[in-house]
């Protein structure tokens, strides 16, 4: 597994947000988060903070948006939580997970339950890359 910083694409990020518990980077159509080793990821310490930070930055609810959880580090999520998401009007394009642990793929099937959006799954950084890109190129073909 690879950081975003160790591959080509981190010289396209537009912006870096750095929290204690982890950091994200932003692109045109797509965010990429790194959560930080042992981080139990809840709503409530972690997701709010995010979503409000990223609505304002990029001044809508997130339904354009692609998030990447690139998950090279072990921590957790609370799956229920996604519900705090939708239910405050919040939404996104896609989400992708990035991982070749067989346990962390296994649990994100649990998340996919409390999805409402497009999820996907990926053993590579640069194939989630590609896809986020791919779907926002479909998506200025049909405007």
């Amino acid at each position: 597994m690879q950081y975003l910083k160790d591959t080509i694409f981190y010289q396209e990020a537009i912006q870096e947000i750095n929290y204690d518990f982890g950091n994200y980077y932003l692109f045109e159509t797509f965010v990429i988060g790194e959560v930080n080793e042992d981080v139990v990821y809840t709503w409530k310490h972690h997701g709010k903070k995010v979503v409000e930070e990223l609505s304002h930055i990029y001044d809508n609810n997130g339904k354009n948006l692609v998030y990447i959880t690139n998950r090279v580090n072990a921590y957790s999520v609370v799956p229920s939580d996604w519900i705090n998401f939708f239910r405050l009007s919040y939404s996104l394009r896609a989400y992708a997970v990035v991982s070749n642990n067989p346990t962390t793929l296994f649990n994100s099937a649990l998340e996919k339950l409390f999805m409402r959006s497009r999820m996907k799954k990926f053993k590579s950084l640069e194939e989630a890359i590609v896809w986020a890109k791919n779907l926002a190129s479909e998506d200025k073909k049909t405007a």
